[in-house]
């Protein structure tokens, strides 16, 4: 089966195209937003029966989040996949050359490195407010899988981040019209397009396990085990879920074009994963083996 051909921009308003890559990020930060202040306003989910933020509290976040996305995802992606773009700030001949770092919208975001942007960003929020760090993570914690599933459909939509050869039944040919149109010949040959051959839908995959299972293994461990009164517990709960996701799911996730062959047949996306899982664990161990936070009396 070969992939639809999708058309890229889900509406035009005038001459501004609205892709659905675009519709994707805001549709994640919007239903992000409003998760995230539900889960906020229940008072009775946090220990000692206080949210670290109130509503205004979180739309004030979300505004140091989408910063942390945007710069984290993309100096990420350039970090982990195409380190040439920064050198490209000194050797480039022409201007688009040499910002090409900060073209994000020719394409190149790592979730890694929006993960570190986001940390970044929630670290300085909570200490700009005086909130507790592992409680403000625990807020946004049950929030990114709807991001990485409207992502994920986005990805599948585009026809990237295509998945390793396969003969599964439900496989398909991501060397469509449209990218043959943005690969021209090269669509046919494996290693610089996809190939004429079929492909696992990783996109999907990854749609499926980081985002619809994630999302419900942490709205249980929120709304039934009631762990957000265990601060740092539902981070680490996210954190190991998504590392041994993304770990398990690049082994039918084709590696990034210009990747080595690293050892062990590990790849980049592993490897980044890892530290995650070990983070996430730490997490975990913590927050069970301590007391629920309680937090300080007001000051005289």
């Amino acid at each position: 089966m070969v992939l639809p051909d999708f058309d890229p921009v889900a509406i035009s308003l005038g001459p501004l195209p609205l892709r659905w890559y675009a519709l994707a990020y805001v549709a994640g930060i919007m239903a992000g937003w409003w998760y995230a202040t539900r889960l906020a306003q229940r008072q009775d989910l946090w220990a000692p029966n206080r949210s670290p933020l109130d509503k205004d509290g979180v739309a004030d976040l979300a505004a140091w989040i989408i910063l942390g996305i945007i710069l984290g995802g993309r100096l990420g992606f350039a970090l982990f996949y195409n380190p040439s773009l920064y050198a490209q700030l000194f050797t480039g001949e022409t201007l688009g050359q040499r910002f090409e770092l900060l073209q994000i919208w020719t394409g190149g975001m790592s979730f890694h490195g929006g993960l570190i942007g986001v940390s970044i960003a929630i670290i300085l929020f909570a200490r700009s407010k005086g909130a507790n760090l592992l409680s403000v993570g625990d807020l946004i914690a049950p929030v990114v899988p709807i991001g990485l599933f409207t992502g994920r459909l986005a990805n599948f939509i585009n026809g990237e981040l295509w998945g390793r050869p396969s003969d599964a039944p439900w496989a398909i040919n991501f060397c469509n019209a449209r990218n043959q149109e943005i690969y021209g010949p090269a669509c046919n040959y494996m290693g610089f397009g996809p190939g004429d051959v079929a492909r696992h839908p990783s996109q999907l995959y990854e749609a499926g396990l980081e985002g619809l299972l994630l999302f419900a293994i942490l709205a249980f461990a929120v709304w039934k085990l009631r762990l957000l009164a265990k601060p740092g517990y539902v981070t680490g709960l996210f954190l190991v879920g998504y590392g041994l996701s993304r770990a398990a799911l690049e082994t039918v996730r084709e590696p990034d074009v210009g990747m080595p062959d690293f050892a062990l047949g590990l790849t980049m996306g592993m490897m980044l994963s890892i530290p995650m899982i070990l983070a996430g664990a730490f997490l975990i161990w913590r927050a069970w083996s301590r007391p629920p936070y309680v937090a300080p009396p007001p000051a005289a």
